[in-house]
């Protein structure tokens, strides 16, 4: 037969947790750092074809609106010339258009790709420079069409995919001469250019995207470093050891998930450390009657009064298992949220009633020193229960004759009931410590029947009220424990 292994929970925990860890391939490939430059490369990508798109169409616009602009310009210095005289007679050109063309032609050297072209009386007649384009031969459709023009026009003629003729034809009518004078322009060669200056956008672009890229690469590793940190503290943390903590840098999102990691530190370590004294303490309160219990029944005789004896004392020792469990469920019940059962509660009669109760728990000199006049909304049954522990507190710490007395008071929006005693007293040093779970006063005189828990419990009722527990307390000089509530508690149960 095989042998049967055994797995801890703490063993199937690691075995799932690497499981789930990936490996260093996928954390290359699938990780954060590279999401973000994966991220951020499609961003530039993205960001410089449209920028490429939009810089290349305003390139084209302020062509053609420099190309429209410089077709009036020349139209417009034609028209001046016709308007006045003729510079070599220094008399008006009259009926004379040709004179106007040869004028103008010979005054006006064109740019690269623009071509001045005359048409006298629905004829070629001169131009500038002489050689000329096909479309633009005096036999040519876009030629023909100008000799018959009568208006003024101005437009675009495509030649090829990458060349379009701008034009803007002037019909001048002088008697009856007719002619047309026409200028056009050529964008193949600043189209080119234009191509050519957005290639070399392209070029310095991919390369200021490569070392974008690269810096983006390393400054997205310095920023994760902390996150990187984090995953390695997170998995040196036991609950054996809960102390180490991340140092805080800088003032980001990433600085501030790591005051919050490390406050949840904080936390389970608290939380670790209460699990672990309650456990400890919770056990050694139980030892204690289990073994008086087994060891009284394992002597137990055959002799009636010693069984009665016995009897009597396991059900002592029962009871206060009891009382001891119950004061543990009702510190779990403190964090529920219907704890409370609250109610309007008149002061007055509820201080009448706990000094009337606590009369009862022992032989002391009871006194009600005050009574305050007014209504809260509180659980009645709860603060009843918080003011007998108290009583039964100061009882235990008070012998006969020792006074205890009971009281309450509306105050500035706040009800006080306090218990006062004459007794032993509580030292500084145990003042805040007495209110945690199983705590007892170092230096009390007596011990009491209970498991340290009835001052946790009047915490624990007072907090779920929205208030606190005040102690004033000297050595020889008797303490008093006042329970402070608003009138309306904010939170906590339903009414």
């Amino acid at each position: 037969m095989a042998p049967k292994i055994f797995f801890t929970r703490s063993n199937q925990n690691a075995q799932v947790t690497k499981k789930n860890r990936f490996p260093g391939w996928r954390r290359i490939f699938f990780g954060v750092r590279t999401r973000i430059l994966i991220s951020y490369i499609v961003l530039m990508i993205f960001s410089t074809l449209v920028s490429v798109v939009a810089i290349y169409e305003v390139l084209l616009v302020r062509l053609e609106q420099q190309v429209e602009n410089f077709l009036i310009k020349e139209v417009k210095e034609f028209r001046r010339l016709t308007a006045g005289r003729n510079p070599t007679t220094a008399q008006p050109f009259g009926d004379d258009v040709a004179a106007m063309f040869d004028v103008f032609l010979s005054r006006n050297i064109p740019h690269d790709n623009t071509f001045l072209i005359t048409l006298l009386n629905g004829k070629f007649y001169k131009s500038n420079p002489k050689t000329l384009p096909a479309t633009l031969q005096p036999n040519s459709d876009f030629v023909k069409h100008c000799e018959k023009l009568k208006k003024p026009e101005r437009g675009q003629k495509k030649l090829t995919s990458t060349n379009t003729l701008h034009y803007f034809a002037q019909p001048v009518v002088k008697g009856k001469t007719h002619g047309v004078f026409v200028v056009a322009y050529s964008n193949h060669t600043a189209l080119e250019e234009v191509n050519q200056a957005v290639i070399v956008i392209i070029k310095v672009t991919i390369a200021v995207l490569a070392i974008a890229s690269v810096l983006a690469w390393v400054v997205a590793g310095r920023l994760l470093a902390p996150l990187r940190l984090l995953i390695e503290t997170a998995r040196s943390i036991s609950e054996s050891d809960l102390s180490q903590r991340i140092p805080v840098q800088g003032v980001d999102q990433i600085a501030e998930l790591t005051i919050t990691f490390n406050e949840m530190l904080d936390r389970l370590q608290t939380a670790f450390a209460s699990q672990r004294n309650f456990i400890n303490d919770a056990s050694h309160e139980l030892r204690t009657p289990i073994t008086i219990i087994r060891g009284h029944l394992e002597l137990l005789g055959d002799d009636p009064q010693e069984r009665r004896e016995t009897v009597e004392l396991v059900t002592d020792e029962l009871d206060r298992m009891s009382r001891f469990v119950d004061d543990l469920l009702l510190l779990a019940k403190t964090e529920q949220p219907n704890f409370l059962n609250l109610q309007t509660v008149d002061i007055s009669s509820l201080t009448e009633e706990l000094y009337t109760k606590a009369t009862a728990l022992a032989e002391r000199d009871w006194r009600l020193e005050n009574k305050g006049m007014g209504r809260i909304v509180a659980d009645r049954q709860r603060l009843t229960q918080a003011m007998m522990n108290l009583a039964q507190n100061a009882t235990q710490h008070t012998s006969d004759g020792h006074v205890i007395a009971l009281g309450s008071e509306l105050l500035n929006g706040k009800a006080y009931f306090w218990v006062r005693d004459t007794g032993v007293g509580i030292a500084p040093g145990d003042q805040e410590r007495i209110f945690e779970r199983f705590a007892r006063g170092s230096h009390s005189y007596r011990r009491s029947e209970g498991a340290g828990l009835g001052l946790s419990i009047v915490s624990a009722i007072a907090t779920a009220h929205g208030g606190r527990v005040e102690l004033k307390s000297k050595p020889g000089k008797g303490s008093t424990f006042t329970i402070v509530i608003p009138l309306d508690p904010p939170f906590g149960g339903s009414v």
